[in-house]
């Protein structure tokens, strides 16, 4: 159904949303423009497609027009947002490059045991030597799906001539964004360092998760499982082995998917994460875990390029994929060559300024310097900042999994003239508005009132 992404975006009453595709789609898929920098990925009807988003491209929310009440678009969202979040966009580029790419993550790999960290550095650096050249997904957060849903809501309210719009809020008790923090083990030193970063959680007042790798990297026993537990921490899967083969083809993916979720029974995991963030979506299905961390919001700086261009959670079939919407540690550190939170303080406006969720990985293996600790440190005291002033939610990705599924199956009833939220988890839902005031959406929710600026055609 067109309206599907929208109502579940925003869990909106289906009533209220009228639109749909002005005619037949094109049989290609493209890039165009819906506002001014809203870049987006699909078959269109009526507007031009170009085959990258560097070039000229056609804005088709000026192709949007009004009829009776009902909104044509030459462009099917579904679609659309479906292919940023599955980064389908990816695979309209030149495969020979793809496959350029697998030789040397296959040989980089192999000799990676071989390489000191040094020279291993040296040559991730050159790898993504062009990172800050890349036109999209934009850095340093990417929020076009957000854009997306704005404009669109937009549309309807002045097609429907609605001076308001209901909505479930994002997030519990109305919080205006959410923060989870992440650490995935990679080696025996970061594994022996888990206690002590788990300390440096709790100075704070955060819980987090630890991404443990089963196979091979170091010994991983049930007391060392439980010892993560014990405190209130979460412990979820991380690949296999991480040797970068996980999603080299479908045929290794399957053969290592048994032993995979063997291992979510055996530490009790409700989460996965990949191995330097290797992902393909369209394979997710095969994962027996409730929710997936493996992909990046925006992955200039990661060894898979792409990104989901969203700052929220979403389903992947049965999973439920929780972003990586922030610069990792080692990214910050030894390929950026900063060592302050700037960066992460601007990506966390950006984020929270769409109300998404920051998500974050520091590896116990790289902050066991001093330096870099006191980095992290200053990322946490900025963060307890935010939540003691009732700025973000801090909380496990598994409280965020439950409460995403929880909010998937509300729904809005009207009584007597006024909205009231069904569901499960409703006694932490929020009941929210969107309007249009002077050019700008309003969301509003209980006493607070957050303006977004977008761009419509009169």
């Amino acid at each position: 159904m067109t309206e599907s992404a929208l109502v579940n975006y925003y869990r909106c009453p289906e009533s209220l949303v009228n639109f749909e595709v002005a005619g037949e789609l094109s049989p290609d898929s493209g890039y165009f423009l819906f506002g001014p920098d809203t870049v987006c990925f699909g078959r269109t009807c009526g507007i031009l497609r170009a085959e990258r988003p560097s070039e000229n491209l056609h804005d088709a929310l000026n192709s949007a027009v009004t009829q009776d009440a009902l909104l044509k678009l030459p462009f099917d969202v579904s679609q659309v947002v479906q292919n940023l979040r599955f980064e389908r966009y990816v695979q309209n580029r030149v495969k020979s490059r793809g496959v350029l790419n697998k030789a040397i993550r296959a040989t980089y790999y192999f000799f990676r045991p071989l390489m000191p960290v040094a020279f291993r550095r040296h040559f991730q650096k050159f790898h993504l030597r062009d990172w800050v050249k890349l036109p999209f997904p934009h850095w340093p957060v990417d929020r076009t799906v957000e854009k997306i849903m704005e404009h669109l809501l937009v549309l309807i309210l002045k097609a429907n001539s609605l001076e308001r719009l209901p909505f479930i809020w994002f997030w519990p008790e109305g919080l205006p964004a959410c923060a989870i923090a992440t650490h995935d083990v990679e080696t025996r030193v970061g594994r022996d360092f888990c206690g002590q970063l788990m300390d440096l959680d709790d100075r704070y007042g955060f819980k987090s998760s630890f991404q443990v790798v089963p196979e091979q990297r170091y010994a991983v026993s049930s007391e060392y499982i439980a010892s993560i537990k014990n405190r209130g921490f979460e412990v979820n899967v991380h690949d296999w082995n991480h040797d970068g083969r996980l999603f080299s083809s479908h045929e290794e993916f399957l053969r290592r998917l048994e032993q995979v979720n063997r291992y979510a029974t055996e530490f009790g995991a409700t989460g996965f994460r990949s191995g330097a963030l290797y992902r393909n979506q369209e394979w997710f299905g095969g994962l027996q875990f409730s929710y997936d961390m493996s992909v990046p919001n925006v992955a200039h700086l990661d060894p898979q390029r792409g990104g989901c261009c969203t700052v929220m959670p979403y389903f992947v079939n049965h999973i439920l994929e929780l972003p990586v919407t922030m610069m990792q540690d080692y990214s910050l550190f030894h390929i950026v060559g900063e060592y302050s939170i700037d960066i992460w303080k601007r990506q966390i406006a950006l984020i929270a300024e769409k109300h998404g969720l920051i998500s974050f990985i520091v590896h116990p293996d790289y902050v066991t310097g001093q330096r870099e600790r006191s980095v992290y440190e200053k990322l946490l005291v900025y963060l307890a900042e935010l939540r003691d002033t009732g700025q973000v939610w801090a909380a496990l990705p598994a409280q965020v999994n439950t409460w995403w599924r929880n909010r998937s199956q509300m729904k809005l009833v009207q009584e007597n003239g006024d909205w009231r939220i069904e569901g499960p988890g409703n006694d932490r839902a929020r009941l929210a508005h969107a309007s249009l005031e002077g050019g700008r959406l309003v969301y509003t929710v209980g006493r607070r009132r957050f303006e977004h600026q977008v761009s419509v055609p009169t």
